[in-house]
């Protein structure tokens, strides 16, 4: 497991579902609401200070997630992805990484097609049945509730990055 999350230079995530509990919850005026977890954001923080870059594919589109991605400064943000694997092929070429030095996280069948090529493939654990067995690795936390910290903190530990970015709040005060 350490030498394939040594390799890992980008995390492509999929938001309803990963990122968010799955729900969509509309107001009476027709807008969208999601909720997610301050921690993923943290987690997410952390691993682009490790030089690990993070990426969004997402089969729907939502002005929410283009606000959330933002302020994380998540700029591989591709929303509207019916067949995800169209972007993914994008992600390969604009950033010349191999499959084996990207992790994806996804949760139903649509995520299938790229968890079968990617070199850390992540469900979480309330994940479609389905989807486990085509993965190397399943989260304790469910989507929107800590999954993508989980792996985050996994990405950054075992693959020998974690000193670096978490040095400065085990330092002793000045």
């Amino acid at each position: 497991m350490r030498e394939r999350l040594e390799k890992i230079r980008l995390l492509l995530l999929d938001v309803d579902g990963v990122m968010t509990d799955g729900r969509i919850i509309y107001d009476d005026r027709g807008g969208e609401t999601k909720a997610f977890d301050v921690k993923d954001g943290h987690g997410i923080k952390l691993l682009q200070r490790a030089g690990i870059r993070v990426g969004i594919i997402t089969g729907r589109q939502s002005a929410v997630v283009d606000r959330r991605a933002q302020e994380l400064g998540i700029e591989l943000v591709y929303q509207g992805a019916k067949d995800k694997l169209v972007p993914f092929l994008e992600i390969l070429q604009k950033t010349g990484l191999g499959v084996e030095q990207i992790a994806y996280m996804g949760d139903d069948l649509p995520d299938l097609p790229i968890l079968r090529r990617v070199g850390f493939a992540v469900t979480v654990a309330d994940a479609l049945d389905d989807v486990r067995p085509h993965v190397h690795y399943v989260t304790q936390r469910p989507g929107g509730r800590g999954a993508v910290r989980e792996v985050c903190d996994l990405l950054l530990k075992e693959g020998g990055r974690w000193d670096s970015v978490s040095g400065r709040y085990f330092s002793e005060p000045h």
